[in-house]
């Protein structure tokens, strides 16, 4: 599936960022949200400090009519979403709000149950902690979006970035979402990677499954190398790959770093 951003609803544009690897997909989304009519917009997650994807930012602020950046907001700390955000925030003269107050810029932060208004826009913060610990997604209600940033994405599915993100934390997430979706509050996901999603509750129905089944999974390889004979003991810290190298299979090899991230999520979840 090609995915290049483009403007969707009545009140954003994304702004795909040239940063495509096999963890970002297509590259970083940036979006960007202005009331019609209003003279400010806010930046979510401006992404690496590129250039040419700054200028494409401020191209896509001029063509939508907006003068003014009224704030930049984070959905986490991750580089590709934050990097380029205080000096992007400098450039328009604005403040960066994030929950953790190392990325922000000026006295204003952010946490769940916040709203955020600028110029008759509304968005409201949803703490989804999980994928990492300050992780928060921004529900929309004009548009019946949330932008998730890394917690769900446009393909695929996200990692829970052990031992700062957290599995119990990440289930909690998925749940508060799906609630949201269920009410009919939410209808579309606006995700940090990979393209829109129309169904957002089948995509969460998707991914909560998904965890379960992963996790399933990660029992049946425990139960399998803990039965096998090990005449030097089973190691702790190897643990994670082996479940790896059984449960990933179907994943390619490239990727089981991430997976192995995820794997250690699920093993302090399973022991807790």
């Amino acid at each position: 599936m090609s995915w290049a951003g483009g403007s969707f609803g009545e009140r954003a544009r994304c702004v795909l960022a040239p940063n495509a690897n096999m963890m970002t997909l297509d590259g970083t989304n940036t979006w960007v949200l202005r009331e019609p009519g209003a003279r400010r917009s806010v930046v979510v997650d401006p992404g690496p400090p590129d250039e040419s994807h700054l200028a494409a930012i401020e191209a896509a602020l001029e063509e939508s009519g907006a003068g003014e950046v009224g704030t930049v907001l984070l959905t986490h700390h991750h580089v590709d979403h934050s990097e380029a955000a205080k000096a992007f925030a400098e450039r328009w003269g604005c403040g960066v709000r994030a929950l953790d107050p190392h990325y922000r810029l000026g006295s204003e932060g952010l946490g769940d149950g916040d709203v955020v208004e600028v110029d008759g826009l509304e968005v409201r913060v949803v703490g989804t902690p999980g994928h990492t610990a300050d992780s928060l997604s921004f529900w929309v209600p004009a548009e019946s979006t949330v932008l998730t940033g890394d917690t769900v994405l446009g393909r695929g599915t996200t990692v829970v970035a052990h031992p700062d993100g957290q599995l119990g934390a990440y289930l909690d997430s998925l749940d508060r979402l799906h609630a949201l979706a269920a009410s009919r509050e939410v209808t579309a996901i606006w995700p940090g990677h990979g393209p829109v999603i129309e169904d957002a509750l089948a995509a969460l129905d998707y991914y909560i499954a998904h965890r379960g089944q992963r996790l399933d999974q990660v029992r049946d390889a425990l139960r399998t190398l803990i039965g096998q004979p090990h005449p030097e003991g089973l190691a702790a810290d190897d643990l994670p790959r082996q479940v790896v190298e059984i449960v990933y299979q179907d994943v390619d090899p490239i990727l089981w770093g991430a997976a192995e991230l995820s794997v250690r999520a699920q093993l302090a979840y399973l022991t807790r």
